[in-house]
């Protein structure tokens, strides 16, 4: 990993971690997804409200290691106000980029780009995608739902 990249990651892990964006409860939420990773223990819940196609409000809350509710924070940072179609493309790209066996380049912002270092650390890797893991089935439970 060059040393750019490694500046990054630890920059926007340490950030977000200490810092998170939207980190809070909303019982009432609309949807309420469950990420969890048995092996470390990681548990993130994120709470979000979708109206007309279009993800209007996203928090999460939870426990789990730096990279873990960094990489949370990131994802609903970068969801709200998006419709449903563009949240899934940002998912996508996101999963692809930290895939090590994704031989395909992938251009994100310099926030999301600092979780590609996990594709060096394959041990940090369900880390980094564990809740946009879920955000992505979620997003084509709501994609099929909305064509029926």
């Amino acid at each position: 990993m060059n040393e750019q990249l490694k500046a990054l990651y630890k920059t926007v892990i340490l950030e977000h971690n200490a810092r998170p964006f939207h980190f809070e409860k909303k019982e009432d939420a609309g949807h309420v997804l469950e990420a969890y990773n048995p092996l470390c223990g990681d548990r993130f819940q994120v709470f979000l409200e979708v109206k007309n196609g279009v993800v209007t409000e996203a928090c999460f809350h939870g426990y789990g290691c730096a990279i873990s509710k960094a990489s949370t924070s990131v994802l609903v940072k970068n969801l709200e106000n998006q419709p449903v179609e563009k949240a899934q493309e940002l998912c996508r790209s996101f999963l692809k980029m930290t895939n090590p066996d994704s031989q395909e380049p992938v251009e994100m912002a310099e926030e999301f780009m600092a979780f590609s270092a996990t594709r060096d650390f394959p041990g940090r890797l369900k880390c980094a995608t564990l809740s946009w893991e879920e955000m992505t089935l979620f997003l084509e439970k709501q994609t099929v739902e909305n064509e029926n």
